[in-house]
Formats: structure tokens, sequence, C-alpha cells
């Protein structure tokens, strides 16, 4: 059963990575940090959606195994911690545009 939490978690920071790979670059230019190497995130956005449905999926079915073998109420703590990252990292994919908009206008 924890390997099925502990692929949860890689999951869920796998898509908050993945989610997080368009807004990641102009924050680092922000920083003073740029240059070709950037350009390695362009490969990853191409996958983000593909990442947070697979995390998303992983998730449920940890859920779903966690509730048949009744082990629901001992996992609920990293299932829900999973379910956050998992959140979250919809959130930033899904408002990428507007966290970008906002981030070229603090340059």
């Amino acid at each position: 059963m924890q390997k099925y939490l502990r692929l949860s978690y890689l999951g869920s920071a796998s898509a908050l990575l993945a989610a997080a790979c368009c807004v990641l670059p102009v924050m680092l230019m922000l920083l003073g940090i740029g240059g070709s190497g950037l350009a390695v995130f362009g490969l990853i956005a191409a996958a983000s959606y593909h990442v947070l449905f697979l995390s998303t999926a992983l998730l449920l079915v940890a859920g779903w195994l966690s509730h048949t073998r009744g082990a629901l109420a001992r996992f609920r703590w990293w299932l829900a911690g999973s379910a956050a990252l998992t959140a979250v990292a919809w959130l930033i994919a899904l408002n990428e545009s507007r966290i970008n908009d906002y981030l070229i206008m603090q340059m």
C-alpha cells in the first residue's frame, strides 16, 4: 500500500513541476537568470497536461486501493497531501497565462 502512496506523491510532485514549467522561466528571468538552459522547459511544457492527467489517475488509484483494503483512515493524510499538490498543479496549469502576464508586468 505504501508503494501506491509514494507513487501518488511522485505523480503529484511531477505534475506540480510540469505545471510550473511555463511559469518558472519567467520567474527565473525576473531573478536575472536566463539563457539557453531555459529552452529545456519547452519540452516539458508539451507533456504537462499528460503528466497532470497521469498524476490524477495515480491519486485516484491510490485512494481507491486504500478504500477497498480498509486503510483509508490510516492513509488519509498522505492522500490529502497528494491531492493538495495535484490541485495546486492543476491551478497553475489552468491559470498559466494569467500568471505569466502578471510576472511579465513585474519586469
